[in-house]
Order: C-alpha cells, then structure tokens, then sequence
C-alpha cells in the first residue's frame, strides 16, 4: 500500500503534465504519481512517463469513468486528486495529506473560490455555473461546502473504498460532495489558489452541456438521498393544486347545493391522491435510505480492518 498516492486524470494535456509532475515530485519525493491516460491522441502518455510518473489507461471515456478505474486499482493511505492542467498549485499537497492522516478527515476539498478563481479564470458562464451549483447543494443539503466542482481534492482509504462511482463524466466532484455529505463523512475545506490554463491548453468541459449533466446529478442524487423531501415536495405541490382548484367548486356546492364542475371535481380529487401516494412513497424510501445509512457505517468498520492490515504488511 502506498503512504500517498497522487492521481492524475488526463487527455490531451501533453503542453503541462510534464511540469505537473515535476511539481508533485518536488513537492512530495515520498509519494507515487499514477497518470490515467484517457485515450490522449498526443504524446501525454509518452512525457508523464518521462517525467517519472505511472502510467495506466482508461478506455472508457469520461473522467468519472476515469476516477473509477483509479479507485479500484490504487491502495493508498492518502490519495491526492488533481487535474493534469497545471492550474492547481501542488504547493497544498502536503498539507492535504495531513489533514488526513493527523485529523482523519474524509475528503478535503481545494477550495478555488475563496480565492483567485474569479480572477483567473476566464470563462464567465464557468463562474456563475460554480456559484449556483454550491449554493444549490448547500441550500438542499444543509451543508457549508466551498467548492463543489473543483478537481483538487485528497481522500482517505475509506473514502475511496467506499464511494460508488456512478458518474461517467464532470459530474464526479458533485457526486463526491454529496456522498460525503450524506454519509456524514469528515470534510474540510481548504482554501488554494488557482490559475487558468496556459496558452495552448483547452478545458474537456463544455459549459453548458456538461452543465445540464451536473444539476440532473444533483436532482437525482437530492431524489436518492433524501427521497422524503424530494416527493414531500411534488406532494405538496399536487396538494396545494388540488385544494386551489377544488375550493371554489366545494363554496358553489355549500351555497346552492350543486356542483357544476363534476371534471374539475374528478381532476382535484385524483390530484389529491397523486399527492398522498407521493408522500407516502417518500416515507417508504426514506426508511430504506435510512437502513442503507446504519448498513454503510458496518461496512466502514470492515473496510477500516482491511486498511489497517494494508498498512501492517507495508510496514
């Protein structure tokens, strides 16, 4: 098992994996730099391996098919994500991983946009996509997380080994976030800089469509995790609607006796049930959501046995 593991998904990045490698041997000489090549058509590849990294390979496109490969195949105590893009200062890595290590956080997350991420980067949409998407989760979840989408984060064993990856592209950082905060996970939030690309370098990340991909996450990952207050909320909804229309019709049948809107009476009345199977539905999966809960803390407490055997053998 290795001390520190640094993970580097790439594609296409051949102007600044070299240097980015360079950065993480400077700055942790005791750590081993895996590189997972995403079907790059340049020499990527060729200069990581140059540069002194490992080199692996994913044919699945996609980073979070990418993060998936990395997960399953790399044991390490301390595993530090980061773009192959050279706009995440390898300065902080040290730190990151004492915060695992020492305080046994969960994840910690490099915070961009406390810092000089509206500065340097140069896609506006980007920005105002960064900011709605954390204050969306923050608001659903209850939570004061950051940064949301930022690539630079550090794990523990646990986390790893425990996190499903369901994502198959730029959705993966939300997923994390909101695994994490689910699961009552250790995370804390650390503030980086960040610089935009150099010249010559383009982001894989299409600010709208990728955008669209995120917040379904987001509303599928709100609908698996707190099913009571998704279908609590299309319950009151259908509720509210079905009382809006049935009043004026139920006030007509109080005064004359008479109901002269037998359609909208029907309409109303299966609206109203509509809303009452919604919530009950909402019940019923919250109690499955609570019973998936108490049945990942035990399997944390094997995964924690298996990493401390890890650790023994290395040792």
């Amino acid at each position: 098992m290795d001390k520190v593991a640094v993970l580097i998904p790439c594609c296409n990045e051949v102007r600044t994996i070299g240097k980015v490698v360079d950065d993480w041997k400077r700055e942790l000489p005791d750590a081993v730099i895996y590189v997972y090549d995403n079907n790059s058509t340049d020499e990527t590849a060729e200069v990581a391996s140059k540069a002194g990294a490992i080199v692996r390979y994913e044919y699945v496109q996609g980073k979070g098919n990418v993060i998936r490969r990395m997960f399953r195949e790399i044991e390490a105590e301390v595993y530090i994500m980061v773009d192959g893009d050279d706009t995440y200062p390898a300065e902080y890595g040290q730190q990151m991983a004492k915060l695992i290590l020492e305080k046994k956080v969960d994840m910690v997350i490099g915070d961009r946009l406390s810092s000089t991420y509206f500065q340097e980067n140069r896609r506006p949409f980007h920005n105002i996509g960064n900011s709605l998407v954390k204050r969306g989760i923050n608001v659903l979840f209850q939570s004061e997380v950051k940064d949301i989408m930022t690539g630079y984060r550090a794990f523990s064993y646990l986390f790893v080994k425990s996190f499903p990856v369901l994502s198959k592209g730029f959705e993966i950082e939300t997923e994390m976030t909101i695994h994490a905060l689910d699961k009552n996970m250790y995370v804390e939030n650390l503030i980086i800089d960040y610089r935009d690309r150099p010249e010559g370098s383009e982001s894989k990340l299409n600010t709208y469509s990728d955008g669209i991909k995120v917040l379904g996450t987001i509303i599928r990952l709100f609908r698996n995790y707190k099913p009571f207050a998704f279908y609590g909320g299309i319950a009151g909804i259908l509720a509210i609607l079905s009382l809006g229309f049935m009043i004026p019709v139920l006030s007509v049948y109080f005064k004359t006796g008479l109901v002269p809107n037998f359609p909208t009476l029907i309409v109303c009345g299966f609206t109203m049930l509509g809303a009452l199977h919604s919530l009950f539905a909402g019940l019923q999966l919250q109690n499955a959501v609570q019973k998936n809960r108490q049945d990942f803390e035990f399997q944390l407490l094997s995964m924690k046995k298996i990493g401390d055997n890890y650790v023994e053998g290395a040792d």
